[in-house]
């Protein structure tokens, strides 16, 4: 067998490899957002609601481990969060492979949906990769995002 036929056989080998291995990973269609539990708000006055996640771990979209700290401000409706449940839901992100701008709006969309607040707005901050930090926001008093804007003046240094 010639050099270029071992060499042909090998990379079959490798690609089937790296098949298998993109076959087996989760993506983000697979986040299971009926983990999310509410409780009934136990005051109907209007308050805001601050959690911070300091690690949530991905894969990101090159296979490789990603973190970030996520910071959620939320002005409740009839429901409030069960943060049990809140901490499951972010556990199953470990074996999803996803980037930062899809993991910012499947966690909004799938938060909005089950606690429907008043105002939600989250803030991811991603460590380094490269050496380039990013931090990405979502707030649904956005116009772009059906909101009024009453909240323009908001200071993220409130964390």
């Amino acid at each position: 067998m010639g050099l270029q036929s071992k060499q042909s056989i090998l990379s079959k080998e490798f690609l089937l490899k790296i098949n298998f291995k993109t076959m087996n990973k989760k993506l983000y269609n697979s986040v299971d957002s009926s983990i999310l539990k509410s409780i009934p708000n136990p005051d109907k006055r209007s308050y805001e609601i601050k959690l911070k996640q300091p690690e949530i771990t991905f894969l990101g979209v090159y296979d490789q481990p990603d973190f970030a700290t996520l910071y959620i401000l939320m002005y409740p409706g009839e429901k409030v969060v069960e943060l049990k449940s809140l901490k499951n839901y972010f556990h199953q992100y470990r074996d999803i492979v996803i980037s930062y701008e899809r993991l910012i709006n499947q966690i909004y969309d799938d938060l909005k949906k089950v606690y429907e607040p008043k105002r939600i707005r989250l803030v991811l901050d991603c460590n380094p990769r490269g050496g380039i930090s990013s931090r990405l926001t979502i707030d649904s008093d956005w116009a772009s995002l059906g909101g009024k804007e009453k909240y323009t003046n908001y200071r993220e240094k409130l964390w």
